[in-house]
C-alpha cells in the first residue's frame, strides 16, 4: 500500500467515524441535560421540602445567612435543572448551576477538596461531581439539536 493510498483510506475511515458518530453527540447531550436537569430539580426541591434541616445544616458549615443561601440554593438548583431539561439557556443557566456545585464543595465537601491530589478518588466520588460535571459538559458543548436553544437559533438564523 503506498502513502497516498493510506492517506485516502485514513480519510474515509476518519470520515466514515463522523458520520457515525455527529448524529450521537445530540442524543448524549439530550440524556445529560435530561437526566441531570431532573438531579438538579430534584435536589433543589428537597432544600425547599426539607428547609429546617438544611438551614441548619448550612448553619453548621459556616455558610453566611443560611436562610437566604439556602433559598438561593435551592432555587438556582430547581429553575436551572428546568430549564436544562427544556434545553433553554443552557449555557447561561450552567453557569450558575456550576457556581453553587463548587460552593457545595468548599463547604461540605471540603476535605475532598483538600485531598484531591492524594486521594482524588475522595473527590470524584463525591455527591456535586457528577452535577458539575454535566453543568460543566453543556456549558461547553451547549444543549445540542434537541433543545429549544437550537430552535432559537434555527429560527433566528444563528447557529447554536
Amino acid at each position: 500500500m503506498n502513502e497516498s493510498s493510506l492517506k485516502s483510506n485514513i480519510l474515509k475511515a476518519y470520515e466514515f467515524e463522523l458520520r457515525t458518530l455527529k448524529p450521537l453527540q445530540d442524543l448524549f447531550l439530550l440524556a445529560i441535560r435530561l437526566y441531570w436537569g431532573w438531579g438538579f430539580f430534584q435536589a433543589g426541591l428537597g432544600k425547599f421540602n426539607n428547609l429546617p434541616d438544611v438551614v441548619a445544616f448550612f448553619t453548621k458549615l459556616g455558610i453566611p445567612f443560611p436562610e437566604i443561601n439556602v433559598y438561593m440554593a435551592a432555587g438556582t438548583e430547581m429553575i436551572g435543572g428546568l430549564f436544562l431539561l427544556a434545553g433553554a439557556a443552557s449555557r447561561l443557566v450552567t453557569i450558575p448551576l456550576c457556581f453553587t456545585m463548587v460552593v457545595a464543595y468548599l463547604t461540605a465537601h471540603y476535605e475532598s477538596v483538600q485531598k484531591l491530589f492524594e486521594d482524588p478518588n475522595m473527590f470524584l466520588t463525591q455527591e456535586p461531581f457528577l452535577f458539575l460535571f454535566a453543568a460543566l459538559i453543556v456549558l461547553l458543548f451547549g444543549a445540542g439539536r434537541v433543545s429549544v436553544d437550537y430552535l432559537v437559533a434555527r429560527i433566528s438564523g444563528r447557529s447554536s
